[in-house]
């Protein structure tokens, strides 16, 4: 029986070796990946939206609202004869609108008119906290400024909170209104985590969308935030289109920007203010 000649190679060692790393690369960053692009799909609201107890079950200017979906919107309204301008407050995180009330009073004393209202899931707003949910919410509280009580777009200074900017510039984004006050406010949710844009998808896109707000914009945000840094107030004012003005305020953090930020923050939210009024003459 004849014997065989055929010449097998050995394997190449070194392609062992690159096969390994190959591995080792999958399980270090595709897996990893993949479970990040899969929880932020399915979980990410969850992060997101944190709500709190309900702070309130009455108070004073607590009205009802309705999206256009038919779910009720809990808001409050402070109303304010002398002023020339209403606030359309959006509020932060793991808060409701009886929480942040002294805030709201404090700018009412300003010299605004105030209108706040509660996310979907949030206070006595019904529903679960969703972004979409959120932008039929404020858009439900613009309508009430507009179609209820006719005041005028340009007379509407829209102001948003920490996650609160997410709507905030959306409606900004899409509506008329007179100016827009950012505070606290992040590029894009899930960058407060990654810094650099990683998933082909995010939460309020802040970032991407404040290029198409025709109206001032006003930044504010404390240097020593630990929740949503500082350079997410830069990137947001350099995105910005003109007229725009920058408030950071030095000694702040996170939940403390208008008690930080003290009489020289009511002064720059008030020449703010004033300068609209000059733009809508």
């Amino acid at each position: 029986m004849p014997i065989s000649t055929r010449y097998v190679r050995p394997k190449n060692k070194h392609f062992k070796w690159r096969d390994a790393v190959i591995r080792l690369a999958l399980y270090l960053v595709v897996l990893p990946y993949s479970i990040l692009f899969v929880y932020a799909l399915f979980f990410s609201n969850g992060v997101v939206f944190q709500p709190p107890a309900p702070s309130y079950s009455t108070m004073p200017g607590l009205i009802a609202l309705k999206d256009r979906d038919g779910n009720p919107i809990a808001a409050v309204y402070l109303p304010n004869e002398s002023a020339s301008q209403t606030i359309l407050y959006s509020h932060g995180n793991a808060e409701d609108i009886g929480e942040v009330y002294g805030d709201l009073k404090r700018l009412h004393d300003l010299g605004f008119a105030v209108l706040a209202y509660d996310y979907p899931g949030y206070g006595k707003s019904s529903g679960r906290p969703s972004e979409a949910g959120v932008y039929r919410a404020i858009d439900a509280a613009y309508a009430h400024l507009t179609d209820t009580l006719h005041i005028s777009p340009d007379r509407i200074l829209i102001w948003g909170r920490s996650v609160g900017g997410g709507p905030s510039v959306d409606l900004a984004s899409r509506k008329k209104v007179g100016g827009l006050i950012l505070e606290s406010t992040f590029v894009s949710a899930f960058r407060v985590l990654t810094v650099w844009p990683i998933l082909p998808f995010d939460t309020f896109n802040n970032i991407g969308k404040i290029g198409n707000v025709k109206c001032p914009v006003l930044v504010i945000h404390g240097r020593r935030d630990e929740v949503v840094p500082f350079h997410h107030g830069e990137k947001l004012f350099n995105a910005a289109n003109e007229p725009k003005r920058f408030s950071p305020i030095d000694s702040a953090h996170h939940n403390d920007v208008l008690s930080r930020g003290g009489a020289g923050l009511e002064k720059a939210v008030q020449d703010f203010a004033r300068s609209l009024n000059f733009l809508n003459l």
